[in-house]
């Protein structure tokens, strides 16, 4: 099976080309992401923790779910594909903001990512896929924020990175499911 590919592009977004996407965590390039974040009727955002087997950040704790876009998929289609694929199933996901980051890891490898973060609700239970995510849970975003400040190493670092924009966000815009 041939490795899969990350769209690189430039500070606007647009496409430069594409790599492998080991190659270009390697490199430290700039490729398009996404980064969902599913809600529950009480609010409470769905965390992941990765799978002890993935090649960085193994069995720390995340959003809903994260990957990359494919070549001609739009950022909501490459969130439902992957959170189907991660976390069992699929809801309305709403393009909400984008950033750049870059996030070095100790292996060597370096996420330096144009981030769409993407938004839905859901109540039900995820049926994981154990390759992708040892566990799951809803937590209040105030103790996310929280946690976060204590115990800081149980989470990835580009999760600590958007968390703290997008609790930002949450304040000025909040998402529909704050009532």
């Amino acid at each position: 099976m041939e490795e899969e590919k990350v769209i690189l592009v430039n500070e606007n977004d647009e496409q430069i080309g594409t790599m492998p996407k080991m190659e270009a965590h390697e490199k430290a390039l700039l490729h398009r992401a996404f980064s969902v974040f599913i809600f529950n009727e009480n609010n409470e955002l769905m965390l992941q923790q990765r799978a002890l087997s993935k090649y960085h950040s193994p069995g720390l704790w995340t959003n809903t779910c994260c990957s990359h876009q494919r070549v001609g998929e739009t950022n909501i289609e490459a969130g439902r594909r992957r959170l189907q694929e991660e976390m069992g199933f699929v809801t309305d996901l709403k393009d909400t903001f984008s950033f750049i980051y870059k996030a070095p890891f100790d292996n060597g490898l370096t996420e330096h990512e144009f981030d769409h973060i993407l938004v839905g609700d859901y109540n039900g239970e995820p049926v994981l896929n154990p390759d992708e995510v040892a566990a799951w849970k809803w937590m209040p975003l105030e103790d996310v924020k929280n946690d976060i400040k204590i115990h800081a190493e149980l989470y990835t670092e580009w999760f600590k990175i958007i968390f703290d924009k997008f609790y930002q966000h949450l304040i000025s815009a909040p998402h529909e499911s704050n009532r």
